[in-house]
C-alpha cells in the first residue's frame, strides 16, 4: 500500500503519470482512494498538500520497489534540496507490504510514522478500514480514531 502527496504544481497530473510509470514497471494497481487534502505536517508550507493511498501489486521485493519509486519521483521532478521536511511535486512512501515487518537501513515497513498522521489514515481508513497494522497491533480506522494530529485534512470532491 502506498501514500502518494505533493503540493508544488499539477499534484492530481502527478498523481495520474507516477500510477502509469508503476503500471509501466510491472504493478498492477488495486484499489485507490478518493484524493484527500492537508495542511502541511511538520513544517510551514505556501501551498496546501494533496495526498492519496493506493494498493499495488508487484513481484519487486520491496527495496527494488523503493528504488522505482525513488526513479519515479526523480523522473516527474522530485528534488531534495535539504533533509526533513519540504514542499514537494511528489512524494511516494511504501505504508504497508502485506503485513511484514520490515527494517533496513533504507527501508522500514509499515511506515513509521503512518498513526501519527491523519493525511495518510483518513484515505487508508477509506479503502482499508480493517487493515490491521501489524505491530501496533489496531485497525487502521482504531488507528485514525486515536490519532492525536490536529493538521487539517479534508476529503477533495
Amino acid at each position: 500500500i502506498l501514500l502518494l502527496g505533493g503540493n508544488i504544481g499539477d499534484t492530481v497530473n502527478y498523481f495520474r503519470k507516477a500510477t502509469q510509470m508503476l503500471t509501466e514497471s510491472g504493478c498492477r494497481i488495486g484499489r485507490t482512494s478518493a484524493l484527500y487534502g492537508s495542511k502541511a505536517w511538520g513544517f510551514r508550507a505556501d501551498n496546501d498538500f494533496i495526498n492519496q493511498v493506493i494498493g499495488v501489486e508487484t513481484e519487486q521485493e520491496p527495496e527494488i520497489l523503493l528504488d522505482t519509486i525513488q526513479q519515479i519521483e526523480k523522473l516527474l521532478g522530485r528534488v531534495k534540496t535539504r533533509s526533513g521536511y519540504e514542499s514537494r511535486v511528489i512524494d511516494i512512501d511504501i505504508l504497508f507490504h502485506q503485513s511484514e515487518i520490515i527494517h533496513t537501513q533504507r527501508l522500514t515497513v509499515p511506515h513509521p510514522r503512518l498513526h501519527l498522521r491523519k493525511f495518510t489514515l483518513m484515505p487508508l481508513s477509506e479503502i482499508w478500514p480493517h487493515m490491521l497494522h501489524p505491530t501496533l497491533e489496531q485497525t487502521a480506522e482504531q488507528l485514525l480514531q486515536n490519532c492525536t494530529d490536529k493538521t487539517e485534512t479534508w476529503k477533495i470532491g
